[in-house]
């Protein structure tokens, strides 16, 4: 703290740099919580490239703080008298960034490739005859059985999200990432003024039309105040400090948690949660390599982790700014539970899990960690890791590299030591796995699924009963079920629940709550 406060105090005595020298009242100076590498909503989970998917692209529906789904594309929609037939008509005046309409067939194609990456999209999926144009501001949905929570999959408000893309974008291979990025949202992405590890640039888009109602989420209208969203890539977090005290930036997003005292006591600056249910820390198991394709070995160090490690390290020590959480669906949330968790919270043997892995098969394979050295809320996570399996007697390999490169590594399927991992760390929105339809973490998808390729028939089966369960109650039995499945499975080990503050200049106001750093309704005054 220290350090990072004589750091923070140089800097602010310095005269500004060229970045401050482009400011005006019409642009809004980010700084995002770690570099954008991929430009792909659909292809990556990455937080860093879905914020950038909301400030370029639009959904069909959207969802409110109090987690209500609201059009936001569409203008409305009716279903047949079987339920098996879904037309949704849209807003009239939609463009896309290039000045093209935005057509159905443009959204049917969208949500077809949308569908076969995200975790609810492709429980949609599975019942989907066809996704298809009934005329050009018509999607027609045909299912071959009833989905009762379809517009709840359309307005999915974090992770992979339903953006819609131009025809010829969405009809690039999902597990290809797209190489064009045009959108019909609030802003469009300034490609020629893009570099990696550096600096995004979004211009607002005069053809956008916002909706008339307060905005809300994702939902509602997303007015641009701004005339351009720059963001700089800075990697450390004393210079971004420093660099809001100075005003040479209007926004950081994440703040290092040791350095939030620091800001609270700066002039002309504000600190802020604006994710209120939290974020979800877990370490996620490669299952299709050794050790960890045995459901035994990664079962057995659920007895040896302490949440609070992890917790602290990234929150600076600050009791306030987390919770333990021993639950497989986030804490604070219906699905809360205790179900199945004797290990987790258990007295920590060391020795006995020792004895575990040996009786579990473990056989000294090389542990390799991918882990991030420029993302302050994930780093600390893969440094406890690797200390607690080296403790274990485990070869851990720990490969510290940043955020982007992390992202590309993990969805390799190689071995470890032919350039593939064992384990990564991350975190997630709670809204973003806080039921079987979208929790990635806990679903058994296998290699249709999330990074780590967990297969698991029987939660497949329950996420599947609870999106027909007719009552609340089936719907809890079936969460406890996915829960009691994920503790003996173990395909996450979780971590716990935190807070992450954003800071930002006074001047700035219209903040819009919620998971991501949405640029819509900011202004300056």
């Amino acid at each position: 703290m220290q350090r990072r406060d004589l750091l923070a105090a140089g800097f602010a005595t310095l005269a500004a740099p060229a970045l401050a020298q482009s400011a005006n009242s019409r642009v809004l100076r980010f700084v995002p919580q770690a570099n954008l590498t991929s430009l792909d909503p659909i292809w990556t989970t990455a937080a860093v490239t879905e914020n950038h998917g909301w400030t370029v692209f639009d959904t069909l529906y959207g969802m409110t703080e109090d987690l209500k789904v609201r059009p936001q594309m569409a203008d409305s929609h009716s279903v047949s008298d079987d339920g098996l037939t879904w037309l949704i008509k849209l807003r009239d005046g939609l463009l896309w960034h290039d000045g093209e309409k935005v057509t159905a067939r443009d959204c049917a194609m969208s949500l077809s490739r949308w569908s076969k990456r995200d975790t609810f999209g492709q429980s949609l999926g599975v019942v989907v005859e066809a996704w298809e144009a009934a005329d050009d501001r018509t999607i027609r949905i045909r299912l071959k059985s009833k989905f009762p929570l379809l517009l709840e999959a359309l307005a999915k408000p974090a992770a992979v999200v339903p953006f819609m893309m131009p025809e010829r974008i969405a009809s690039t291979d999902p597990f290809r990432q797209m190489t064009e990025v045009i959108g019909s949202g609030p802003y469009r992405f300034m490609k020629d003024e893009y570099v990696s590890g550096s600096r995004a640039v979004y211009q607002k888009f005069d053809g956008y039309v916002p909706r008339q109602e307060a905005p809300s989420r994702t939902a509602g209208g997303k007015v641009a105040h701004m005339e351009r969203v720059e963001w700089t890539i800075m990697p450390d977090s004393a210079t971004a400090a420093a660099a809001l005290q100075a005003n040479e930036i209007d926004w950081w997003e994440q703040v290092n948690a040791d350095l939030a005292p620091l800001l609270r006591r700066a002039r002309g600056v504000q600190v802020e949660v604006l994710n209120r249910l939290g974020y979800i820390g877990v370490a996620r198991f490669n299952c299709l390599n050794a050790p960890f394709d045995k459901p035994a070995v990664r079962r057995a160090l659920l007895g040896a982790i302490n949440q609070e490690d992890y917790l602290r390290g990234v929150t600076g020590n600050d009791p306030s700014g987390f919770r333990v959480c021993p639950s497989m669906w986030p804490c604070g949330t219906s699905y809360e539970s205790t179900a199945g968790n004797d290990l987790l919270r258990g007295p920590r043997d060391l020795d006995k899990v020792r004895a575990e892995l040996r009786t579990a098969g473990y056989n000294g394979e090389k542990i390799v960690i991918i882990n991030p050295t420029d993302f302050p809320t994930i780093g600390p996570f893969g440094q406890v890791t690797a200390d607690l399996l080296r403790r274990l007697g485990m070869n851990v390999e720990l490969v510290e590299t940043d955020w982007g490169s992390v992202v590309q590594r993990r969805a390799s399927k190689a071995a470890p030591d032919a350039g593939g991992w064992s384990i990564f760390h991350t975190w997630w929105p709670s809204v973003s796995i806080i039921n079987p339809a979208v929790n990635a973490t806990l679903r058994g998808q296998g290699e249709r699924g999330w990074f780590g390729w967990y297969a698991n028939p029987r939660v497949e089966e329950a996420a599947a009963q609870w999106l027909q369960a007719s009552t609340e109650e089936e719907q809890k039995r079936l969460a406890e079920l996915i829960q009691r499945e994920s503790f003996e499975n173990a395909p996450v080990l979780p971590l716990g629940q935190f807070f992450i503050a954003t800071a930002y200049r006074s001047g700035l106001s219209g903040f819009v709550p919620g998971n991501a750093p949405y640029p819509w309704n900011i202004k300056r005054g």
